[in-house]
C-alpha cells in the first residue's frame, strides 16, 4: 500500500510551494466570486424578483431554474453513475466512487443555491414542508425526496471514508432509490403541466433519468482528469479502465438521448400538435435554433459521441475534452428545455390581436450573476474536496 502511494502521491500534501499558492488563489477567487452571486440574490430579494429578474407572469421559470435543473440532473446522474460500482457490483466502476459521490453532494448543494434565490422566500419551503405539507405537490414531493437524496449521500460520503463499503453500499442504495423518485417526480413537475403542450406526458420522467445518466458519465470523465491533473498525479490503470468504462456507458447514453430527441421532434412537428409545433419550430428554426443546433446538438451529443468513437473509448485526455463539451451542451438543454416550454402563449390559437408569436424572455445580469454563482461554488467544494480528502484516493485504485 506505502509503495503504490509513494508512485501516485509525489507529495505529501499532494500541493506545495508555487502550486500552492496558485491553488489557493483559484479557491479564493471562485469564492469571491459566490459572494458576489450571493450579494446580487440577496439584492434581488430587497428589491424584489419583479425588478431585478427577466421573469414575468408568462414566463415566471428563467435562467436559474434552468441552472437548479442542470445542477440536480447533474448530481443524480453521478450517483446513479457511481452505484454501478460499489452499490452493484461492477468492479470496473468501483474505482470512481468516492469522487463521484462527494460530486454529486457538491453539484445538489450548489443547485440549492441557486434555486434559493430563484424562490422569493426560499425559508418558507423549510418551515412549511414540515408543518403542512402537500402531498398532492410534484414541488412538495421534490423538496422532500431531494433533502432525503442530500441526507443519504453525506453518510454514504462518510462510511466511504471511513473505509465501511458494505454499509456504504447500502446508504448508496437508499439514495439511488431517493435519486430516481426526486428525479423522475422533477420530471413529472413539467411533465404533469398539460397547460404547456411542449412539456406534458409521460416521456418527461423517463428522459429525465435518461438524461441525468448522461449527465453523469461525462461529469465523472471531466471532474477525474482535472483532479488528477490539479494534483499532478498520474492515474492507475484500473482507475482509466473505469474511466474508459464509463465513457462506453456515457456513448450508449448519448445514442439514447439522440432517439429521444428525434422522436420528440417527429411528434412536435407531425399534425402540427398546437402550442407544442411552435415551440419545437422555435428550436429548428427560431429564436433558440442556435441554442439547439450548436448547443444540445453538437456541443451536447454530436461532439463527445465522436470522440468517444475516434479514441475508441481509450484516450483519457481526449474523453475529457469530449465530457467538457458535453457539460455545456447540457446546460443549453436544461435552458432550452425550461424557457422555450413556456414562451409559446396560453392563448396562441386564439389569434389574439397583438399577442406575439411567441413570447419574450432575456435573463438579467442579477440572473447571470447569481448562476455563475452556483458553477464557482460547485468549483470551490470540488477544489476543496481534493484537497481535504487527497484527491479520494482509495485502495480500489
Amino acid at each position: 500500500m506505502e509503495n503504490i502511494l509513494t508512485k501516485v502521491l509525489p507529495q505529501e500534501g499532494g500541493l506545495a510551494g508555487k502550486e500552492s499558492g496558485v491553488y489557493n488563489g483559484v479557491v479564493g477567487l471562485f469564492g469571491l466570486l459566490t459572494l458576489v452571486g450571493v450579494i446580487f440574490g440577496v439584492h434581488a430579494m430587497f428589491i424584489g424578483h419583479e425588478h431585478a429578474y427577466g421573469v414575468t407572469r408568462e414566463v415566471p421559470w428563467g435562467l436559474l431554474l434552468a441552472a437548479y435543473v442542470f445542477f440536480v440532473v447533474t448530481s443524480t446522474g453521478l450517483c446513479l453513475v457511481s452505484s454501478i460500482g460499489h452499490v452493484f457490483g461492477f468492479k470496473v466502476f468501483q474505482p470512481i466512487a468516492k469522487r463521484s459521490v462527494f460530486l454529486a453532494i457538491a453539484t445538489i448543494i450548489s443547485g440549492f443555491l441557486v434555486i434559493a434565490f430563484e424562490i422569493e422566500n426560499p425559508w418558507r419551503m423549510a418551515i412549511y414542508n414540515i408543518i403542512s405539507p402537500n402531498l398532492t405537490s410534484s414541488i412538495w414531493w421534490m423538496g422532500t425526496l431531494y433533502g432525503a437524496y442530500l441526507f443519504f449521500m453525506l453518510i454514504e460520503f462518510a462510511l466511504l471514508q471511513a473505509g465501511k463499503h458494505k454499509v456504504a453500499g447500502m446508504l448508496g442504495l437508499l439514495g439511488v432509490i431517493a435519486g430516481v423518485a426526486a428525479h423522475s417526480n422533477l420530471g413529472a413537475v413539467f411533465g404533469l403541466l398539460n397547460g404547456r403542450e411542449f412539456w406534458h406526458g409521460p416521456y418527461m420522467p423517463i428522459y429525465f433519468i435518461t438524461s441525468a445518466m448522461m449527465s453523469g458519465c461525462a461529469t465523472v470523465i471531466f471532474f477525474h482528469w482535472l483532479g488528477y491533473k490539479i494534483n499532478g498525479w498520474k492515474m492507475s490503470t484500473e482507475l482509466q479502465n473505469s474511466l474508459f468504462a464509463v465513457a462506453k456507458l456515457g456513448a450508449l447514453l448519448y445514442v439514447v438521448i439522440m432517439f429521444f430527441t428525434t422522436w420528440k421532434f417527429i411528434t412536435g412537428v407531425s399534425g402540427h400538435p398546437p402550442g407544442k409545433y411552435e415551440a419545437i419550430m422555435s428550436l429548428i428554426s427560431g429564436p433558440y435554433a442556435k441554442n439547439f443546433w450548436f448547443g444540445e446538438v453538437a456541443m451536447g451529443l454530436v461532439i463527445p459521441f465522436v470522440i468517444i468513437l475516434a479514441v475508441k473509448a481509450r484516450n483519457v485526455t481526449a474523453l475529457a475534452i469530449g465530457s467538457a463539451s458535453s457539460i455545456i451542451g447540457i446546460f443549453f438543454m436544461r435552458y432550452d428545455l425550461v424557457v422555450v416550454g413556456q414562451v409559446v402563449p396560453g392563448f396562441h390559437e386564439l389569434n389574439i390581436i397583438d399577442l406575439p408569436h411567441l413570447l419574450p424572455y432575456t435573463p438579467t445580469l442579477h440572473e447571470w450573476v447569481i448562476t455563475l454563482s452556483g458553477f464557482t461554488f460547485c468549483a470551490v467544494l470540488f477544489m476543496l474536496g481534493e484537497r481535504m480528502f487527497r484527491g479520494h484516493l482509495s485502495e480500489d485504485h
